[in-house]
């Protein structure tokens, strides 16, 4: 029987889930999306979330208790690289509580999305997803407004074609056609 048994073993063992948990959630800090499967994203999201909830807070006792969960005590463990592999002046923490943790201050919940891929992981078909960090509306960054289908997009597009197309043949509208002129002949051009 599976009483109050909580949680996915992923076919790992504890140490091996936490440790991916950990090293997942610092890279989706990091770049702000990561590309993984389904099952581990599924099984990441509510714990990037709750970090982040406790972010929100700012108190010491919160960043102590997202340094204990991403193991984080010895210093050199929260320390992010920039493109090209230097370390960054700010670490993880003060990533997430100067840099993320605000974005989200009047959101309740919600700060992540995950967004499956078409194509599915070579080699065992994995499904492929990408679980990002939400950008808030006026940030500029998300998806703010939909753009649409792909089918709506076009349509849109041929209907101000031909609106353009429509204004431009008012402006310049052919003259009515003169008659013919028959030649000498008796014959029409």
């Amino acid at each position: 029987m599976r009483h109050r048994v909580s949680g996915k073993t992923l076919n790992r063992t504890s140490a091996h889930r936490k440790a991916m948990r950990r090293n997942l959630a610092i890279a989706l800090f990091q770049h702000g999306a990561i590309r993984t499967t389904e099952a581990k994203a599924k099984d990441l999201k509510p714990f990037v979330e709750r970090l982040i909830s406790h972010a929100r807070k700012g108190t010491v006792h919160a960043r102590r208790l997202i340094s204990a969960e991403l193991g984080n005590r010895r210093g050199d463990r929260g320390v992010l690289m920039d493109d090209e592999g230097n370390p960054q002046d700010k670490g993880l923490l003060d990533v997430l509580f100067d840099d993320i943790a605000p974005r989200y201050a009047d959101r309740p919940g919600g700060y992540t999305r995950i967004i499956r891929l078409a194509e599915r992981r070579l080699g065992d078909a994995g499904r492929q997803v990408v679980l990002q960090l939400v950008e808030e509306a006026g940030a500029g960054g998300g998806q703010g407004g939909s753009r649409g289908s792909r089918r709506k997009r076009r349509a849109e597009a041929r209907h101000e074609a031909v609106a353009a197309v429509g204004a431009e043949g008012e402006a310049a509208a052919p003259q009515p056609a003169e008659p013919r002129q028959a030649d000498e002949d008796g014959k029409e051009d």
